[in-house]
């Protein structure tokens, strides 16, 4: 159905007993009009109401313009294809969106030619295009049938109903069921008729008045359903009504409506049958292409007079069928000879220059058998397909492509490339069942290389890191010998599956292994890459030294910000890189790669890629004690792990809520993420986790279970920074426990990867932990250094930490002088960074000397949430409101909004002021 066309018109009984529904109905609506957005999903079973309720909405809201799309069952291969219907009236105001957004709705819909559209950009761009629109009038966007929604339009039509907030539109789907793409969405059951609207509904649509105990029978049996109600009785001669014989047997209730739209097909003429069959089979709704197909097969225009008088169909100005279960109705009762011949029609009548792909699906389903020009057809339509970013739709084409090749070989290649494209699409069992199918064919020795990769990663996908390794190695080692490239990218896929599998690797799976077995991987065909020296660098710490590998990782870290690396290979490696900077102590380097990813990420629409590039920008923040900063970047993830149906771990909220000291929360939070984590095989988090239990503990001043928890985080030395900074806690917590000898071997461990790092961080650090363990001038000289070196690093808390330690030590020596001075700075400190348990700690100290610690005076920025504060900083910092709305995957309406707010708090006028006021 196009945008904007009108709809066949639903009787208005329908709306009988829909005083609920239409009151939340015209709640939205007011509300959107008011410039607070919404969205409302119907949901209910065929035929219980949600068009005519549609209807009402629309009649509701004359001062709303209108945009329609409809879900089409034999559309849902076609990306983006309801978007656009959505979307075509207001075409003209993508001049007005970003320009990668601008470009990326362009080639989504066919529009331009350009490389495959990142998924969540178009969904950005759709949201700022509705948003434009909605500029000028309040929009209404009606989206009937969404469980047929095409793949594409559906994840994009999501990711703007997740984001309405202020802005003047209202969205309102219809769906029979909740399905992914309506989840968390606000939702509305529009369940059956009651008994007395039921029976009032049906006695409204009889003919003449109906025996008393047959009327209710056929309220019973119908249940309430309305359009049940209506249909069932028509075909049932007033013989069959008043004794009930015509009455259906208890099946299904849409099956029961079906069957009675098609008791009433079977009176019609043959050609209204066949005209009604060619509706029924071309899902585009465009009559002039039915008319094409209906002349070739002979049907004359009287038909249309018939399918009409009937109340089945409209044919102007859009092919419309009365309800979805017609049209289900008259494609069921064909025959698949009859079938066939419509679709072959179809394509015949469909222009191959402006809609090839449909011409090609027609073809295909008119074929009894192989057909090789078919099925090249069918292959050049999944390229475009795949070209606007539809993986769904190019995974159909390819899959049917191969399904319709005679040969052996090509179809296999053919059932590979579908394998591999449903695996983009998320397609986790489809992948596997094609490669299955792969198989039964002769296998070159790439390709069954190419099989064993594919099904190593989607191993990995399911289980993250359990099982995928030694998968992944051996498919390393077959392309060993017949493409190096693809075979060091597939080590280094091992090494990262790997390190997520952490404690939890299966036997062969562990990261030492692994590491063991990428050491043999083929020389780089070229000069190394910095993926290259990347994997160099990782077999080497696993399976060497740590102080082997810190030159070659640094290399890879340089390497890694040559301008000369395209984005999409920076986004697939930019992880791993910068987590092994972090294993570095390098924190200017570790700030640039994270900083560096994020940019990537917002700048590409990568919101699978968002959350894991955020969390290591948050931890940056966490250490550097901007923990307002931090949480804004939570929010962040959390609104970028909903728009992607990504599940990551909650490590930024966990690091957060511990360095705020929160213990009830936190430790639900470690709790809950503790059976998740262990339940997908992601033991990396698990050492995470025990590292945040740890520091929670020393801040809270609770050092035995600090050391336990530091325990568990250090018994797996690969899982990189959760070891090392769990080494820092185990000391600490063990030294004060009065555990010495722990805490030493601890640190001789710590040692050896602070020294052949050689930053300040780590020096600092090592001096800083060194000093617990020794006594008087030794020990100070240590605490002294280690200010100093922290000092000069990015990482303010160590530096609060180790004031709070020296200032611990100089009490102890009874220099309480002295003690206040190193613990007034690691208070001060600790509050300004809103980390309330070690502030506590140096409070508790502070006033052990005989000194009050300060009350720190909230400042008016810290009424600001995280949202407000990021958006007013990067309203400071020049960009517009399209621009922080592109960046934040929001609306400019949005951004608007949260400025407003932020201006009234800070008590500012212009971004003139809002900078000065956050400086």
């Amino acid at each position: 159905m196009s945008a904007e066309a009108p709809a066949l018109r639903v009787p208005g009984e329908h709306l009988v007993g829909r005083h609920r529904e239409r009151e939340v109905l015209d709640r939205l609506l007011r509300a959107a009009r008011n410039g607070s957005g919404g969205v409302l999903v119907l949901h209910g079973e065929p035929g219980v109401g949600k068009t005519a309720l549609l209807e009402y909405a629309v009649e509701a809201s004359p001062a709303f313009r209108v945009a329609r799309t409809i879900g089409v069952e034999g559309e849902m291969e076609l990306p983006f294809a309801a978007l656009q219907n959505l979307c075509s009236p207001f075409l003209e105001l993508m001049q007005r969106l970003p320009q990668p957004q601008r470009d990326a709705l362009a080639v989504a819909f066919g529009l331009s030619a350009g490389p495959s559209p990142n998924p969540f950009l178009v969904g950005l761009a759709v949201l700022g295009l509705l948003s434009e629109t909605a500029e000028e009038q309040p929009l209404l966007g009606v989206i009937d049938d969404a469980q047929w929604l095409d793949r594409a339009s559906a994840r994009a039509l999501a990711f703007v109903a997740r984001r309405l907030l202020a802005e003047r539109i209202a969205l309102v789907f219809a769906a029979r069921t909740l399905g992914d793409t309506t989840a968390r969405l606000p939702e509305l059951d529009v369940t059956p008729l009651g008994h007395r609207d039921a029976r009032a509904l049906l006695e409204s649509a009889l003919p003449a008045p109906l025996d008393d105990g047959v009327l209710e029978r056929i309220v019973l049996e119908t249940r309430g359903n309305p359009l049940a109600l209506i249909e069932l009785p028509r075909g049932l001669t007033p013989a069959q009504l008043a004794g009930g014989f015509g009455l259906p047997a208890a099946v299904p209730l849409s099956a029961s409506i079906e069957e009675s739209f098609t008791r009433r097909l079977a009176r019609l003429p043959h050609d209204a049958r066949r005209l009604l069959l060619v509706a029924a089979t071309d899902p585009v709704g465009d009559p002039a292409l039915v008319w094409r197909a209906a002349k070739r097969l002979g049907i004359p225009e009287t038909a249309a007079e018939t399918v009409e008088a009937e109340d089945l169909l409209t044919l102007t100005p859009r092919v419309v069928f009365r309800h979805p279960l017609v049209r289900s109705a008259v494609y069921g009762a064909a025959g698949v000879r009859e079938r066939r011949e419509i679709h072959r029609a179809l394509a015949e009548a469909t222009d191959p220059e402006t809609d090839p792909d449909r011409r090609a699906w027609h073809r295909a389903q008119a074929e009894p058998g192989p057909d090789e020009e078919v099925a090249a057809e069918l292959e050049r339509s999944a390229a475009r397909a795949q070209a606007r970013g539809g993986f769904a739709a190019a995974a159909a084409f390819l899959e049917r492509a191969a399904a319709m090749t005679p040969d052996a070989e090509h179809r296999t290649r053919r059932a590979l490339a579908a394998a591999r494209t449903k695996f983009q699409a998320g397609a986790v069992d489809d992948t596997l069942r094609l490669l299955a199918t792969a198989e039964t064919g002769g296998l070159s020795e790439l390709q069954r290389a190419q099989v064993d990769l594919l099904r190593a990663e989607t191993v990995f996908v399911v289980t993250r890191g359990r099982d995928a390794p030694p998968l992944l190695v051996e498919a390393a080692r077959r392309l060993s010998g017949l493409d190096p490239i693809l075979a060091r990218e597939t080590y280094l896929e091992a090494l990262s599956a790997a390190m997520f599998a952490g404690r939890l690797a299966g036997p062969g799976a562990g990261v030492l292994e692994v590491a063991q077995a990428a050491r043999t991987a083929p020389a780089p065909p070229h000069a190394p890459r910095a993926p290259d020296v990347l994997l160099d660098g990782l077999a080497t710490l696993f399976s060497q030294s740590y102080e082997a590998a810190v030159p070659v990782l640094r290399q890879a870290h340089r390497a890694f910000d040559a301008a000369r690396m395209s984005a999409a290979e920076q986004l697939r490696w930019k992880w791993l890189a910068t987590v092994s900077s972090v294993h570095l102590w390098d924190d200017t380097r570790w700030e640039l790669l994270a900083e560096r990813h994020v940019q990537l990420a917002r700048e590409t629409g990568a919101l699978g890629e968002l959350p894991f590039a955020l969390t290591q920008r948050v931890y940056v923040h966490l250490f550097a004690g901007e923990l307002t900063a931090a949480a804004s970047l939570v929010d962040e993830i959390q609104t970028a792990t909903e728009a992607s149906d990504s599940v990551v771990a909650p490590y930024g909220a966990v690091g957060l809520l511990v360095l705020r000291g929160h213990q009830a929360e936190a430790s639900y939070l470690v709790e809950h993420s503790r059976a998740d984590l262990t339940h997908r095989g992601e033991g990396v988090g698990l050492s995470m986790l025990d590292w945040a239990e740890a520091v929670l503990s020393n801040g809270l001043g609770r050092y035995e279970d600090a050391r336990a928890a530091a325990l568990r985080a250090t018994a797996h030395p690969h899982a990189l920074a959760a070891s090392n900074w769990g080494m820092v806690e185990l000391i600490e917590a063990a030294a004060r426990a009065g555990t010495p000898d722990l805490a030493h071997d601890a640190l001789r461990r710590l040692v050896d990867t602070t020294a052949a790092s050689g930053t300040d961080w780590a020096l600092g650090i090592a001096a800083r932990s060194r000093a617990l363990l020794l006594d008087g001038q030794d020990a100070e000289d240590l605490y002294v250094e280690a200010t100093e070196r922290l000092a000069r690093s990015r990482m303010a808390v160590d530096l609060a930490r180790a004031h709070l330690l020296y200032g611990e030590w100089l009490r102890r020596e009874r220099r309480r002088v002295d003690a206040r001075k190193e613990l007034r700075v690691a208070h001060d400190l600790f509050s300004d960074f809103g980390t309330e348990g070690f502030a506590e700690r140096a409070r508790a100290e502070l006033q052990a000397t005989g000194e009050h610690a300060r009350k720190r005076t909230p400042e008016t920025i810290d009424q600001l949430t995280p949202q407000e504060l990021q958006i007013s900083r990067l309203a400071a910092q020049g960009n517009t409101n399209r621009e922080i709305a592109h960046q934040l995957f929001i609306s400019p309406s949005t951004v608007e909004y949260h400025l407003r707010k932020a201006f009234r708090k800070l008590d500012v006028k212009s971004r003139t002021q809002l900078v000065r006021r956050l400086q």
